[in-house]
């Protein structure tokens, strides 16, 4: 997620607060995180199986501690980022390409996998795997490229009726970002020239970082605790109010398949904070699509900071993430 002001971000939420339709599922019971474990196998052969982990947890720390740095000053670096979650959708059996653009004089790629039609209408998912500045960036947003590669192996053998593509984005963070450069843009904008149509396009934003300490999800205003919960142990929608139905349809699919708490916001496009990630580029091209996210920095203390590192956070819940994500594409994509 790329750098803002608090200010604007707590104006974004409170005017999401002050005009969107939020639903909220009640009290569940809420997993742990492993402890620390080595990379976990690759995904059998035959039925698809739950989410892992393990696998999570071996994702993150290549892309936080392997590649690093992974922002536009290092081309090089995202290379190599590029070439494993690759390698890591080949492992899946997903057919994979990569779109390469130039910005600011330099080449970058985005990664894609696809399973379904060859052709026609698609369900995007996607995720950006650079990160702010030199920083190691595990939840935002290794933990959305981790949760990317899972949900191949989660999807692998699906026969969906609509082509799902699941991307990872170079160049999400700034000085790119709301620009032609970001690397969704550059899909987005491709999808819109060819005439494709798009069911939803989701975008993993930090889906890594949980806590049960009460007072441990912050809002802006004190007041927002009355219908916020106290803690951050749930996974957020995020959308527009255009998106409202699309919204209520993937956090149904979301709960239906998982324990973990899942609170949905749809809001107008104009309230400031509501389109900081790859879901905006989709908007601009006049595309549906929404935000999976822990709440960033009203949660996680480490946003943007040398402490965004893989042993903060929670890949039991991540595993749950993927697992309702998985649903909600299994459903799109039926129909």
């Amino acid at each position: 997620m790329k750098t803002k002001t608090r200010g604007l971000l707590g104006l974004g939420l409170l005017g999401m607060l002050a005009c969107a339709a939020l639903a909220a599922c009640g009290p569940r019971g809420a997993a742990k995180e492993p402890a620390a474990s080595s990379p976990a196998p690759a995904p059998p052969a035959g039925a698809a199986e739950a989410p892992s982990p393990e696998r999570l947890q071996a994702h993150v720390r290549a892309l936080s501690e392997r590649f690093v740095p992974r922002d536009h000053r290092h081309p090089e670096q995202l290379d190599r980022a590029a070439a494993y979650i690759r390698a890591e959708f080949e492992r899946s059996g997903l057919r994979t390409e990569e779109q390469v653009f130039e910005a600011g004089g330099r080449r970058y790629r985005n990664v894609i996998a696809s399973l379904g039609p060859a052709q026609g209408e698609r369900v995007i998912v996607g995720a950006h795997y650079d990160a702010a500045g030199e920083l190691p960036g595990a939840d935002d947003n290794a933990s959305g490229v981790a949760g990317l590669l899972e949900l191949a192996a989660l999807l692998r053998d699906a026969a969906p009726a609509r082509r799902v593509e699941l991307i990872a984005y170079s160049l999400e963070e700034a000085p790119w970002f709301a620009t032609d450069g970001m690397g969704s843009a550059v899909h987005a904008q491709s999808l819109r020239r060819q005439g494709v149509a798009v069911t939803a396009m989701l975008s993993l934003e930090m889906i890594g970082y949980f806590s049960d300490a009460p007072g441990s999800q912050q809002y802006p205003l004190p007041q927002m605790h009355a219908l916020y919960p106290p803690r951050g142990d749930f996974i957020g929608v995020v959308g527009r109010e255009a998106e409202a139905g699309l919204v209520r349809r993937i956090e149904a699919a979301m709960r239906a398949a998982s324990p973990l708490p899942v609170h949905s916001i749809a809001a107008p496009a104009a309230v400031p904070g509501i389109g900081l990630s790859d879901h905006s580029s989709y908007w601009r091209s006049g595309y549906p699509a929404v935000m999976v996210t822990d709440t960033a920095f009203y949660r996680n203390p480490n946003y943007h900071t040398a402490g965004d590192t893989a042993d903060t956070l929670d890949y039991r819940r991540m595993a749950e993430v993927v697992r309702g994500v998985g649903a909600a594409v299994r459903e799109l994509a039926a129909r």
